[in-house]
C-alpha cells in the first residue's frame, strides 16, 4: 500500500496497482511476463482498453475468471462468451433497466436509515461493515423481494467463504480445489446451502408465488427471447447468486472508500452535506433529485475512479493479434487495469487528487471521459449490467448518511485489499458526533 499526497488531500493507493502503473510508465502499453501459455500479456492505458473492447473475438473470459466459479457458477454472465453471452445478457437486461431501479429508491433509503437509527453520538462504528450489511439487504430486497431479503444475514454468512476464495490467484485456487483444503471444503458446504435456498425460491416463483411487483427472479424465470428461449434453473441460480454477491461485495467497498475520502479530504464532507440539505432536506431522494446532486454524484464517480472495484481484469487470448507494433500470440492471459488507467496524468488532471468537482459539467475545464478512459464497471460487451443500480444505491445511501450524521475519522491506517473487489481490509472506523 502506498499513500500519495495530492492537492486535495491524501489518496490511498494499492501497492500491486501502483506497481502496474510503474511498469506502464517504464515499458509502455504492452508488456509480457512469463513464457508461453502460462505467461501474461499486459495491455495498459486508454488505447489498450479501446482495442480490447473493440476486438472481443480475440479473447475469452471463461478461463480468466476461474476464481469466480465457486460463487457465480459455471453459467454466470461474467463467465460466458460469444452467442451464449449475448443470449444470457439479452434475457437479463430487462430486470436491471433504469425504470426498474427507480422503484428501489425507497428501499435503499429505508435500509440506510435502519442502520443509522442504531448509531448514537459518541459511539465508534465501522461504516464499511455496517453499510455492507445494509447494502446486502437492499440488494436482495430490491431485486428478489422481502422473502429472500429476510435471509440476508444467512447469505452473508454462507457466501463469505466463497467470496474469500476470490482473493486467491487462479493457480492458488486450483491447488485448493485439487488438495481439498479446509477453505475449499468449507466453501463447498456453504455453496450447497446457498444453492438450496435459491433453488427453493426459483421453485416458488415457477409456481406463481411471486414476491413483489418488480421481482427480478420472476423476470429471469418468465423471460423469453424472440425465439421463445428461456433460462434454465441452473442459469437462473447462477445469475441470482452473481447479482447478490456482486451487488454488495463491490458496492460496499466503494461506499467505504467514499466515506474515507469525504472525511479525510478537506471540505468534501461539508460541501456534500450542504448540497444534500439544500436539495433534499431530510426526505428520500427521487430520480430527479439524484440528477441535482451534482457534487455528491461527483463524489461517487471520483471514488470509482481512484478505487475501482476491479483493480485488474483479464481475458484469455485465443487469437494472434498485433498491438503497438508488436505481435501477440494466442495462449497467455491478457491483463488490463482500470486502476492504472484512472491514475494516468496524461488522461486526468491531478490524477492522484480527490476532486469531485471534475465531474460537474458546469465546472471550467470539465471533460467527459471516454468509455476507454473511465471503466470502473468494465467495458464493451462485458460491461456490468448492474452499474446503474450500484451508482444509484451509493448516491442514495451516502445522501442519507450526510443528511443524518456528522462523523469523525478514527486515527489509524486504512489498507486496501483484493484485486477483484477492492475494499478497506480493516474497515472504515468512524466516531459518530451527531445523529438526527
Amino acid at each position: 500500500m502506498s499513500e500519495i499526497t495530492g492537492a486535495s488531500g491524501p489518496t490511498i493507493g494499492y501497492r500491486p496497482g501502483d506497481t502496474l502503473a510503474a511498469m506502464h510508465r517504464r515499458f509502455g502499453p504492452l508488456m509480457r511476463a512469463g513464457v508461453g501459455r502460462r505467461g501474461f500479456v499486459y495491455l495498459m492505458g486508454p488505447e489498450a482498453n479501446s482495442f480490447i473492447f473493440a476486438n472481443a473475438g480475440l479473447f475469452r473470459t471463461r478461463e480468466a475468471f476461474e476464481v469466480l466459479v465457486p460463487v457465480n457458477g459455471e453459467s454466470s454472465l461474467l463467465l460466458s462468451d460469444g452467442d451464449v453471452h449475448r443470449r444470457r445478457r439479452r434475457l437479463m437486461a430487462p430486470a436491471l433497466h433504469h425504470r426498474q431501479i427507480d422503484g428501489y429508491l425507497s428501499i435503499m433509503a429505508a435500509h440506510a436509515d435502519a442502520t443509522l437509527d442504531a448509531w448514537n453520538p459518541g459511539q465508534t462504528v465501522d461504516a464499511y461493515q455496517e453499510f455492507r450489511a445494509a447494502i446486502r439487504r437492499t440488494t436482495i430486497e430490491s431485486l428478489f423481494g422481502r422473502r429472500l431479503a429476510a435471509d440476508a444475514d444467512f447469505f452473508g454468512r454462507h457466501l463469505q467463504s466463497l467470496l474469500s476464495l476470490m482473493n486467491d490467484l487462479p493457480t492458488v485456487l486450483a491447488l485448493r480445489r485439487r488438495f481439498r483444503t479446509a477453505a475449499w471444503r468449507r466453501a463447498v458446504v456453504d455453496r450447497a446451502v446457498v444453492d438450496e435456498r435459491i433453488y427453493a425460491e426459483i421453485a416458488r416463483t415457477r409456481r406463481g408465488e411471486v414476491d413483489g411487483d418488480d421481482n427480478v427472479l420472476a423476470t429471469l424465470v418468465n423471460g423469453r427471447g424472440e425465439d421463445g428461449d428461456a433460462l434454465s434453473d441452473v442459469e437462473i441460480r447462477d445469475q441470482t447468486a452473481s447479482l447478490i454477491a456482486a451487488g454488495y461485495e463491490t458496492t460496499s467497498g466503494v461506499f467505504g472508500w467514499a466515506v474515507h475520502a469525504m472525511l479525510t479530504v478537506p471540505g468534501v464532507w461539508e460541501r456534500a452535506a450542504e448540497e444534500v440539505r439544500s436539495v433534499l432536506g431530510d426526505r428520500v431522494p427521487t430520480r430527479d433529485d439524484l440528477r441535482r446532486l451534482t457534487y455528491l454524484g461527483g463524489v461517487v464517480q471520483e471514488t470509482l475512479r481512484l478505487w475501482p472495484p476491479a483493480v485488474i481484469s483479464a481475458r484469455k487470448i485465443v487469437q494472434d493479434f498485433e498491438f503497438a507494433g508488436r505481435t501477440v500470440h494466442a495462449g497467455p492471459l491478457m491483463i488490463f487495469s482500470p486502476y492504472v488507467t484512472h491514475r494516468l496524468p496524461e488522461v486526468w488532471a491531478e490524477p492522484l487528487s480527490f476532486r469531485p468537482q471534475r465531474w460537474d459539467p458546469a465546472e471550467p475545464g470539465h471533460r467527459k471521459p471516454g468509455p476507454h478512459e473511465f471503466l470502473p464497471f468494465g467495458g464493451g460487451a462485458h460491461r456490468c449490467l448492474g452499474s446503474t443500480m450500484a451508482t444509484t444505491e451509493l448516491t442514495v445511501m451516502l445522501a442519507r448518511l450526510l443528511a443524518r450524521t456528522t462523523l469523525r475519522p478514527v486515527a489509524g491506517r486504512v489498507r486496501p485489499v483484493s484485486f477483484a473487489a477492492l475494499r478497506p481490509r480493516d474497515g472504515i472506523p468512524v466516531e459518530v458526533l451527531t445523529r438526527s
